[in-house]
């Protein structure tokens, strides 16, 4: 039986930095699938193939829409912990407004500090002091920005891997429907010249 792996030597084992494996390129399908008999199996570990692809891609896009919500989040956060740390001991208290959500917002008079608080989700929120928050989401940005990268680039990756796969089984396909094409005219041949 033809495997996924068979008639590759070094592509399978690579992967790109996160993991994904590539897909395998069949650019001769007589050395990829040795007979007729292989290439039920073998349409049927690509399409298997071509589903795992398909399963990273729309997972990878849900991260990635996850992450572009959180780095402007973030980005405000990071924006809002300077501003504070700008300011003197002595400054006037200001008055602001903030959002408690998508919504609403409330008044607020901010009296010089020297410590912010983060909300770092689950229910949880932790005092800093300015200079921590701002290091602490200087880094979180980063690292944010830094997988949306990623996703990005493993997203393109994995297109061009289902699109190798899809070429790759059009080519088995092809090849069988050409194979049976040649079995068929090989047996009406052969009554024919008995007569």
């Amino acid at each position: 039986m033809a495997t996924v792996a068979k008639g590759s030597s070094t592509s399978d084992a690579s992967t790109n930095p996160r993991g994904i494996p590539y897909a395998p390129f069949v650019d001769n399908v007589e050395e990829y699938v040795r007979s007729r008999a292989e290439v039920e199996q073998t349409l049927r570990n690509f399409q298997e193939m071509i589903s795992k692809y398909q399963f990273m891609q729309s997972s990878t896009q849900r991260r990635l829409a996850g992450l572009q919500v959180k780095v402007p989040e973030i980005q405000k956060s990071l924006d809002a912990a300077q501003f504070l740390g700008s300011r003197g001991a002595d400054s006037e208290p200001i008055e602001t407004t903030f959002e408690l959500n998508d919504t609403l917002f409330a008044k607020a008079n901010i009296p010089p500090t020297d410590e912010v608080y983060i909300w770092l989700g689950a229910n949880v929120m932790l005092a800093y002091p300015v200079s921590e928050a701002i290091s602490l989401l200087e880094s979180k940005l980063a690292t944010a920005k830094q997988s949306v990268a990623n996703c990005e680039e493993d997203l393109d990756f994995l297109r061009e891997q289902i699109t190798t796969m899809e070429v790759a089984t059009a080519r088995v396909y092809n090849w069988d429907v050409v194979q049976r094409r040649k079995e068929n005219a090989g047996d009406g041949e052969k009554p024919s010249a008995s007569k």
